[in-house]
């Protein structure tokens, strides 16, 4: 499996990854017509993230596609610093994601499409374990399902009605 490719950034002060360019043929009377889809993350390092899934008959568009459908699915993440506030499992298809708040310097200690996601989301410090499938659509998807189900601690005192001690 590649690595993703490295992040861009534009003047907005968004950055974004190609995870991976997925090649799709079909087969015609003449032979194969091969069509491009590209899986992309992006994020301003800063509590927002998005990904998108962009198809076209060439590379380029299909990641300037991806591009901008992760831009308009961009959503904010509850963060506690440069961690997450709790323990928390994301889950998409076949694939798991366990997602684990770690102390400061610890690093992003993530599988590739997983890190890519994390980083750009402007988390720090994460241990994480994916489970099932490997598949990188999956596992980003899993990992921004498990990043939308964080709730701050303020949140849960708020719904709950109760001080937490702590």
């Amino acid at each position: 499996m590649a690595a993703p490719i490295p992040a861009d950034t534009d003047d907005q002060g968004l950055s974004d990854v190609v995870i991976r360019i997925y090649r799709c043929a079909t087969v015609v009377r003449g032979g194969r017509r091969f069509s491009f889809g590209s899986l992309v993350v992006v994020g301003d390092r800063n509590g927002q993230v998005g990904i998108g899934y962009g198809k076209a008959k060439e590379v380029p568009s299909s990641v300037d596609k991806g591009k901008k459908i992760a831009t308009r699915a961009m959503t904010k993440i509850k963060l506690a610093g440069g961690t997450l506030p709790h323990r928390v499992v994301g889950r998409y298809g076949a694939s798991k994601v366990v997602m684990v708040p770690a102390s400061p310097g610890t690093g992003v200690i993530a599988g590739g499409s997983v890190r890519a996601v994390l980083e750009l989301a402007g988390v720090k410090d994460v241990l994480t374990k994916s489970y099932g499938s490997n598949t990188p659509k999956n596992l980003v998807r899993a990992t921004f399902d498990g990043l939308m189900q964080l709730v701050t601690r303020e949140e849960i005192e708020r719904l709950r009605g109760v001080k937490i001690a702590g």
